[in-house]
This record gives C-alpha cells, sequence and structure tokens, in this order.
C-alpha cells in the first residue's frame, strides 16, 4: 500500500520492524515528527536490544491498542547458559559465569517445559514497570533495592528449536505482560549455572507477522520521498 493512500490523522495500524537499539518510544518519536500526526502509540514495548514487530497506532486507531495489546506474542531469540548479567540480557555486564559442564539436552527441554503453562512470572529489576512511582530501571541503575512483584503470564509454546551450547535457540509463543528476559533467567536458575537473553527478535502478533512490516528506515524514506512529491504538486 502507498504511503499518499495512508489517512493517519484520521486513524491508521502500521506494522514496524524495530531496529536493534531503539526504544519503542523512539520509533514512535520518530514516526510522530515524520508524518506529522498528533495521536500515535504503539502497541507493546519491545526492549531497545530487542528487534522486531511493533504495531503502531495513529489517529482514531489509537483506541484499538489494548485490544493489540492482549493479542499473544511470537518471540525467537537466543538465550546462553553458564553466565548471567543483572538486566538478564546483554545491557548490563556479566556479573557472574559459572559455565554449563554437565547440562544436558534432557536437562534443557525439562527445564523449558517448567515454564510452560500458567504461572506468576517475576519481571527483571532493569524493566519499564513503576515501583514506587519510579521506573524500575532507573533505581536498579542506582544501585536501589527493588522488590518486584510477581505477575500472571501464560506460556503457550517454549520450544528449544536449536541447542549449541552455550547458547540455545527458541521459539516463545506467550501473553502480554511477559518478560522473555526473565524465562531465560529462571531457566539459568533451574539448571543451577545461569543464563541470560543473548537475542530476541518479536515475529508475530496475534496474526500479525513482521514478514509483513514496514522496515523503519525504508517506511521514513517513503514519507520523506511523498513529501516532496506533495511539495512539487
Amino acid at each position: 500500500m502507498s504511503i499518499r493512500n495512508f489517512d493517519f490523522e484520521n486513524g491508521e495500524m502500521l506494522l514496524i520492524d524495530k531496529p536493534q537499539n531503539w526504544t519503542s518510544f523512539d520509533v514512535v518519536k520518530k514516526l510522530r515528527y515524520a508524518i506529522k500526526v498528533k495521536k500515535i502509540g504503539h502497541a507493546g514495548t519491545l526492549d531497545p536490544l530487542a528487534t522486531g514487530l511493533l504495531i503502531i497506532c495513529t489517529g482514531k486507531f489509537t483506541k484499538k491498542i489494548d485490544e493489540y495489546q492482549g493479542m499473544s506474542k511470537t518471540y525467537e531469540g537466543v538465550i546462553e547458559i553458564g553466565k548471567t548479567t543483572p538486566s538478564y540480557d546483554l545491557e548490563t555486564e556479566f556479573d557472574s559465569e559459572l559455565g554449563y559442564a554437565g547440562i544436558s539436552v534432557n536437562e534443557l527441554e525439562s527445564a523449558a517445559k517448567l515454564q510452560t503453562g500458567e504461572f506468576d512470572q517475576i519481571p527483571p529489576i532493569f524493566s519499564a514497570i513503576k515501583v514506587n512511582g519510579k521506573r524500575a530501571y532507573k533505581s536498579a541503575r542506582n544501585n536501589e533495592e527493588l522488590k518486584m512483584k510477581a505477575r500472571p503470564v501464560a506460556i503457550e509454546i517454549f520450544e528449544l528449536t536449536k541447542i549449541a551450547l552455550p547458547e540455545v535457540h527458541f521459539k516463545i509463543v506467550c501473553s502480554k505482560g511477559t518478560y522473555i528476559r526473565s524465562m531465560a533467567h529462571d531457566l539459568g536458575v533451574q539448571l543451577g549455572c545461569g543464563a541470560y537473553l543473548k537475542y530476541l527478535r518479536r515475529t508475530a502478533i496475534g496474526s500479525y507477522s513482521v514478514d509483513a512490516a514496514y522496515e523503519l528506515q525504508n517506511f521514513l524514506s517513503e514519507v520523506q520521498q511523498e513529501t516532496k512529491e506533495i511539495d512539487i504538486d
């Protein structure tokens, strides 16, 4: 669909492939400036280090954000076992290296099964959740003690797609509010050797696939080109 046919002010739903090292808010801010629209938001935050599908709503479609947020999420990624970080990913330095000697495929698969179904999950302290009115990650960066409250999540699928120790490739289908970093951390706890999330990509939200998404830079380039054509006309 041509950018020319979009009515951003009235309302559109966009599928955007978020680049690595961008926050979800960075993407929204960039798009707001590019398409000159006041009402715009996203349906489900991705960590800066993660890539993949963001659903962006503009205009009247922002009323549908809760609907999209409630859809199941599909992720693919890599967990490395034998090491840990405070943030449960590569945002922070390693704080333990226990190694993975003796860990078998059966142990890995059994640990993954324990994280399938419905259970209460403790979010990472390096997260955007507010604790006492303050973003948890801000308190964590100041080395303040935090007690994160467990939240109910539902994991439909936790499949180990490739095991090449210390790396474990996976696919996860889960409910909203699930922290994949916590799943990586908890897998390491169950194995007794530690683990962290090395790579993450969101491939789908409900039936919406990242394969149908715009690369962010390509979308911005199309908007810029369309703006030039309108100016010329």
